[in-house]
């Protein structure tokens, strides 16, 4: 049973129902890494990873460090350090079976964000990863990126969301507890609330890199 309701099949009904894009939203991609998108890139100390696998399952995974820790090699080619983390790859694994990859830059108090899109694989050259070295540690791959499309986009989300203004964040005794979360969901392990907090710790004090 659909849970939905009435649902949009075509892109016909989405059109009108909202209406075709502006000249600007048209217009605005470019297939190469510009000035601006360079320097964007150079700011942005977190970009969020969108991949798939060879039957369309998706995943969104975060990358981030000090700004600037993505490389840029060229116009169209761009690489991001591998740091250590749970040794699932979801987004590698994807690579390997689908290299489209989608891409959102973000930088801090600016509420519009880079989008790019491409094709990635999994860099291993020692050359390549040296000059993205970290705390004395070159990453033992990187996502290497070929870029397709590179836009701005518009700042209406973070605008809606409020995301950089400080006053409309939750009392910090509200936050989710990541440590309980992970305690029910993988409750197979007999890993307590305690356990998970201490082993979060650990790794975030002694393994970043």
């Amino acid at each position: 049973m659909n849970p939905f309701g009435r649902i949009v099949r075509t892109e016909a009904e989405l059109k009108e129902l909202a209406g075709s894009p502006s000249p600007l939203a048209v217009n605005k991609a470019i297939p190469v890494l510009d000035g601006h998108c360079r320097d964007f890139i150079a700011k942005a100390p977190i970009v969020f990873i969108a991949t798939a696998d060879a039957a369309g399952a998706c995943d969104v995974s975060p990358r981030g460090d000090a700004p600037g820790f993505t490389a840029v090699i060229d116009d169209k080619h761009l690489l991001i350090p591998e740091r250590p983390g749970n040794r699932r790859f979801d987004s590698m694994r994807n690579i390997l079976d689908n290299p489209q990859i989608g891409l959102i830059y973000i930088i801090p108090g600016l509420e519009e964000t880079l989008r790019i899109s491409g094709k990635a694989c999994i860099v291993k050259d020692t050359d390549c990863l040296a000059p993205l070295e970290a705390q004395g540690k070159i990453p033992l791959f990187g996502i290497g990126v070929e870029v397709e499309q590179c836009f701005v986009h518009c700042a209406k989300a973070f605008k809606r969301s409020k995301l950089w203004d400080s006053a409309s964040w939750p009392a910090e005794e509200s936050l989710p507890s990541a440590a309980r979360m992970l305690a029910d969901h993988a409750g197979a392990t007999g890993l307590t609330e305690k356990d998970i907090t201490a082993a979060l710790k650990e790794s975030y004090e002694k393994r970043l890199y």
